[in-house]
């Protein structure tokens, strides 16, 4: 692990705005920060960075006053401080924007920004057009005046809804926001424009602490960086720009990453044509959404969709599963046809989807890993009307061992998993069932470096078993790095096809962007 360079901060430096030191926090059987220090100041985009639990999100509700931290020191603009609660850290202009964001869908823009301090008149009637106004102001000053302050939250996109939260934020003269996954779900554009907004605010003196998963974003935005591991800060002040990638993934897991994405020769030499498809799409279409598309996708091989969100890349997808009706096309595993339309004709024709919203779309949060894996194939432990359920807890915990998921307990609740093992247990759904034909959309969204590398090796895996996989990144690289061919999919048309070593990620962006149409 390459050691932490030494603080190069001098009497010159600004004075730190935040100041934590020695912070702990236990909760019953878990100790989440363990001693972390973490220095910012005015202006400047700080990034921490760290594994899913290695202690970020109790950092951060310590310091928005969420939780109470059982030692150390938090020194606010020079003064020690306790932040006792949400109130009172946004009033010392601290605040936080959460990766689900906290806004109030069928409330306007304006009614968003102006919650809990609203322009009254004699103390209880709101003025509604000052709270416009006020909202314009902000907006304005972020550079967005295309947002309608008079427009409802919930019209609004991903990225519009990221501003909204901002122009809260600065409604309360925030001096510090900290923004937690703010791109995962916006496409480059809007990624660009994220970036143009923070510019903005830290021009301004705002300092801004960024967490994210996207180590490329990091050169891109941020100034300094702090990593936490195992709920300790493991380095402070690393000049993000400058700061080899390959020596903060070693700082982060504790191991250097050679080859993110493992590659591994088959034995009977790559796949040609004169192999039967295990998946084959004819013509499938969706009026609106995505043109005919032919694909075949042969056993051991990996497909990737590359695209924009919007160029109908995750609506192929659910598509192929029967999630959507098809306006044209037909769907065949192993030459058999597939009802259209029909999920459940899917799943029975060995078809998997691990959709891009797993919690919402595939997880049943509450429930154990056990029900989670083995939902779409209790009918193999059904036994006289009754669930066997010793047999289906064995099945479950022999699969989701195969894919190493941590802890190994399948009685615990999968809301309790880091994002990557909740994706593993989407996975052994599938295996269990002995599906065929993957699909994957978005398999590594909010999912740290380590997991990645982990979700990356059991995908090959089953490629390599013989499974056939489709794969939806938002990530170039992701897509270029797992697959063996890409098709290039811009507003719902096919504009390119190509092996995955004759692409990079600038001819890819080029064929995203400008949709010039290539064989």
């Amino acid at each position: 692990m390459p050691p932490s360079p030494p603080d190069t901060r001098t009497a010159d430096s600004p004075a730190p705005l935040l100041r934590m030191t020695g912070i702990t926090k236990s909760f019953p059987g878990v100790r989440a920060l363990a001693g972390v220090d973490l220095t910012v100041v005015e202006g400047e985009v700080h990034c921490l960075l760290g594994q899913n639990g290695a202690g970020k999100s109790t950092l951060i509700k310590v310091l928005a006053g969420a939780h109470q931290p059982d030692g150390g020191e938090i020194v606010w603009q020079g003064q020690p401080t306790r932040l006792k609660s949400p109130i009172g850290a946004m009033r010392l202009g601290i605040a936080t924007i959460y990766q689900e964001l906290d806004l109030v869908e069928h409330l306007s823009v304006a009614e968003n920004i102006s919650l809990g301090h609203e322009p009254t008149h004699a103390g209880f009637v709101v003025r509604t057009r000052v709270a416009r106004q006020r909202a314009a102001a902000l907006l304005n000053r972020l550079g967005h005046t295309e947002i309608d302050p008079a427009t409802l939250v919930a019209e609004l996109s991903a990225a519009q809804q990221q501003i909204v939260s901002m122009a809260r934020a600065l409604s309360h003269d925030a001096r510090l926001i900290v923004m937690d996954e703010p791109s995962a779900a916006l496409d480059p554009d809007e990624v660009r424009n994220l970036f143009r907004t923070v510019d903005t605010l830290t021009s301004e003196g705002v300092a801004i602490i960024y967490i994210s998963h996207r180590l490329e974003e990091i050169r891109t935005i941020g100034d300094r960086v702090t990593v936490l591991k195992e709920g300790r800060s493991v380095a402070n002040d690393l000049p993000a720009r400058s700061t080899p990638t390959p020596d903060i993934v070693a700082l982060m897991t504790g191991r250097t990453v050679e080859h993110v994405f493992p590659y591994s020769p088959r034995a009977a030499g790559p796949v040609t044509s004169a192999v039967p498809p295990v998946l084959k799409v004819e013509g499938l279409s969706r009026q609106g959404e995505f043109e005919p598309l032919n694909l075949e996708v042969r056993p051991g091989e990996i497909v990737g969709l590359a695209g924009l969100v919007g160029s109908g890349r995750s609506e192929i997808l659910e598509t192929i599963f029967g999630a959507r009706q098809p306006t044209t096309g037909r769907v065949f595993v192993d030459g058999e046809e597939v009802r259209p339309g029909h999920v459940r004709a899917a799943v029975r024709a060995g078809i998997g989807l691990a959709p891009e919203e797993r919690k919402a779309q595939a997880l049943l949060m509450l429930e154990s890993v056990t029900r989670n894996v083995s939902i779409s194939t209790l009918g193999r432990f059904a036994r006289l009307g009754w669930i066997d359920r010793a047999a289906e807890r064995a099945a479950a915990q022999q699969v989701t061992r195969d894919l190493v998921l941590h802890p190994d307990n399948p009685d615990a609740q999968v809301k309790n998993f880091s994002g990557g093992n909740q994706q593993k247990a989407v996975l052994a759904r599938w295996l269990l069932r002995g599906c065929r034909v993957l699909l994957l959309d978005e398999p590594t969204r909010g999912v740290d470096i380590g997991a990645r590398v982990e979700l990356y090796a059991v995908i090959r895996r089953l490629a390599d078993e013989g499974m056939a996989v489709v794969v939806v990144s938002s990530e170039i690289p992701e897509v270029l790095g797992l697959a063996d061919r890409v098709l290039v999919l811009r507003e719902g048309h096919v504009v390119h096809r190509a092996p995955a070593d004759q692409l990079d990620e600038h001819r890819v962006l080029d064929l995203v962007l400008e949709g010039n149409t290539a064989s």
